[in-house]
């Protein structure tokens, strides 16, 4: 009895070679190196000790220094030389393969280099002259959606990065992305400072970082499969995955609450600012001055100041019932308005702030169009000035190749200036009278010289 044996058909063939062609692309393990050279270079990577103990105190003052002085350069500059995401992958890793002495290692000396931060930044901060929050300073307060994300995109490119034999420049990278040395100084500037509010709010970043940076290491080596810890006595290794699996949930399920917790307070911070654009900013004759989102006590609250018309109370309650519609259901509603005795007070500096800034908008909006001109000006003068030189350099070549003419000037238009396909006007005058094949020769040639699309060539017969 014969069988045929059926051929795919070639669709399906390219198919699936444009499928294997992809996984190859995707293939993490064809750059891996040796797993156990890899684990040895991380776990050489978590003490902290000696000199390493030394960079990171050093470390820790420019930090400081560049918050002090609102400088985003000195502060990358501290992030590149910080050896603190040594023992945060070192952790993720020991959770990956089964080391509780490597995870207690790592744990043990992290807390040290966070400990020996918080002291060197809070006693720089102390002794510090000035103390005035800056904007850098102030954006380690306050953690969002994005830094969660960052840190565990940012732990799986450094320990993806570590595990193959180039390494690149990507730990580098890592240490500024995820940003583990500025909250710590901000947390040290709260205690230097008596401002709780900051080292709470840095720390809790310091936190939601080292977290997820050791929680996506953990996922990268499981995704790896690198070699976990063998041992001989199986009431040991029992004991060790037990105590493995509690920590690793330990920091998987406060990861994921932290991860909903800020991912909601974003989306309702975004709920508000779109809410007060889209209604509130949209009612006649008033001008919302300030917007702001808070929460206090479990209270979610939106207050607004506006200047103009006087919102009726019956209004406001109507603004109030469009709260639910923009996914804002149980968040207050505060409007306060005007300058009229029977009205509250409207900070009348928090007025001028927006003036002025109403004013340096308006004004950076017209500098910026202004420039735009000029460099379109700057543009067609440029290139006419090309002309010029270019007609000078033309005018002798053509003595030489094209002997009947004594002279041509270049006229281009303006769309030729601003980069269009245009028409290039020669004005040629020639020294007799010129045949119809010389003057297509003449026209290409000069096509060709300007490289211009198209050349049109006007005689001039009447020069003397």
């Amino acid at each position: 009895m014969n069988r045929n044996t059926e051929t795919p058909p070639p669709s399906t063939e390219k198919k699936q070679q444009f499928v294997d062609y992809i996984k190859s692309l995707l293939d993490m393990k064809q750059e891996k190196e040796n797993d156990y050279q890899t684990i040895d270079l991380i776990k050489a990577d978590v003490d902290f000790r000696g000199t390493k103990l030394w960079v990171l105190i050093c470390a820790i003052f420019i930090a400081s220094l560049g918050l002090n002085v609102n400088s985003t350069a000195v502060i990358i500059g501290a992030m590149l030389i910080s050896p603190l995401m040594g023992p945060i992958i070192g952790f993720g890793l020991g959770l990956g393969i089964l080391d509780f002495e490597l995870v207690k290692r790592s744990l043990r000396n992290l807390g040290l280099a966070t400990l020996f931060s918080i002291l060197t930044a809070t006693a720089f901060f102390f002794i510090s002259p000035i103390g005035q929050e800056q904007s850098e300073l102030l954006a380690r307060t306050q953690p969002t959606i994005y830094d969660v994300l960052i840190a565990f995109f940012g732990g799986a490119a450094g320990i993806i990065a570590g595990s193959t034999k180039s390494k690149g420049n990507v730990i580098p990278g890592v240490a500024i992305a995820t940003a583990l040395m500025p909250p710590l100084c901000t947390a040290g500037f709260g205690l230097g400072t008596g401002q709780l509010t900051y080292f709470f709010g840095a720390f809790y970043l310091y936190i939601i970082n080292s977290v997820f940076i050791a929680l996506a290491t953990f996922l990268i080596v499981r995704l790896l499969k690198f070699p976990r810890k063998v041992f001989l006595n199986k009431q040991r290794e029992q004991k060790v995955r037990r105590l493995i699996t509690v920590i690793a949930i330990c920091t998987i399920a406060p990861s994921i609450y932290l991860s909903y917790r800020l991912f909601r307070n974003n989306l309702l911070e975004e709920n508000a600012h779109r809410y007060v654009r889209e209604v509130v900013g949209v009612i006649p004759n008033t001008q919302v001055i300030r917007e702001q989102f808070s929460k206090e006590a479990g209270r979610n609250q939106i207050e607004v100041v506006l200047i103009g018309s006087t919102v009726s109370a019956e209004q406001i309650d109507s603004l109030r019932m469009k709260l639910p519609s923009y996914g804002l259901s149980g968040v207050e509603l505060a409007v306060k308005q005007g300058f009229g005795y029977e009205q509250e007070e409207t900070d009348v500096n928090e007025l001028k702030n927006v003036l002025l800034k109403d004013l340096y908008d308006n004004s950076d909006k017209i500098i910026r169009n202004q420039q735009r001109q000029i460099d379109s000006l700057s543009q067609q003068l440029n290139f006419y000035n090309r002309f010029a030189s270019m007609e000078r350099e033309i005018d002798q070549e053509l003595r030489v190749i094209f002997p009947a003419v004594g002279s041509a000037k270049l006229v281009p238009s303006a769309g030729v200036a601003q980069g269009r396909d245009s028409v290039l006007l020669v004005v040629v005058r020639p020294k007799g009278r010129m045949s119809q094949s010389d003057m297509n020769k003449l026209s290409s040639w000069m096509a060709t010289r300007t490289k211009t699309k198209t050349v049109r060539l006007i005689i001039d017969n009447n020069h003397k």
